[in-house]
């Protein structure tokens, strides 16, 4: 039986990489562009890349890929709000548009696109980075009421605080420690947690849920 084509952007590290892992195990054929062939801040390449890959059958797309540019509003520029935009937001939509096609004719797929507690709430020098998780969840909303009836289920996942290489080298210990203080496990999340729910909504077993913004953060935001 053929494998079904998952395409997942920002699968080189962290996050992205548990879920093509995770993916991977549980049988799904995962597609993982680098940013050399998919760059998420060039809409050109973008576009050469949906082109390059047209006639390809996609059942699942992640949109992990993401940037976090910290700047207070006194800071902000437009190329810092270009360059947020053109990842976390633009090529959401691209992407999306690009595998439901696919998904139309083959009468179902799911999308999964990854947001933040930050979509959430928020906090200080956030502004760039709450504008594009916000706006993924009214984008999930949005396209899980418009691509529901050809059986295309929608949905975001807001990770809190993830053990990644990133976190660590970005978060100071002491930071660290404080914070884990206020998150009521005790404890950043594992990248393969927040994989395995990614895996549950791509997967068969997930027939129902649509437009949802499901929170994993171990409490923090309760």
């Amino acid at each position: 039986m053929k494998k079904q084509n998952i395409l997942i952007t920002g699968a080189s590290r962290g996050i992205g990489k548990a879920i093509a892992d995770e993916l991977t195990s549980v049988g799904f054929n995962c597609i993982t562009p680098n940013s050399k062939e998919l760059n998420l801040n060039d809409k050109n390449s973008v576009a050469r890349y949906i082109a390059k890959n047209s006639d390809l059958d996609i059942y699942g797309l992640v949109n992990c890929a993401g940037i976090n540019i910290l700047a207070s509003l006194d800071e902000i520029d437009d190329e810092k709000f270009d360059d947020m935009i053109n990842v976390n937001l633009r090529s959401v939509i691209s992407l999306a548009k690009f595998v439901s096609v696919s998904m139309r004719r083959n009468e179902g797929g799911k999308i999964v696109n990854i947001s933040s507690i930050w979509g959430v709430r928020s906090k200080a020098r956030r502004t760039l980075y709450s504008i594009t998780k916000f706006g993924i969840n009214g984008i999930t909303k949005a396209l899980a009421r418009e691509l529901g009836e050809f059986n295309i289920l929608v949905n975001s996942v807001a990770p809190g605080y993830v053990d990644t290489d990133l976190t660590r080298q970005n978060v100071p210990l002491a930071e660290q420690v404080k914070i884990k203080q206020e998150i009521p496990l005790g404890r950043f999340a594992q990248t393969s947690e927040i994989a395995k729910l990614v895996a549950f909504l791509i997967g068969k077993e997930n027939s129902y849920i649509s437009g949802q913004v499901i929170v994993i953060d171990g409490g923090f935001l309760a």
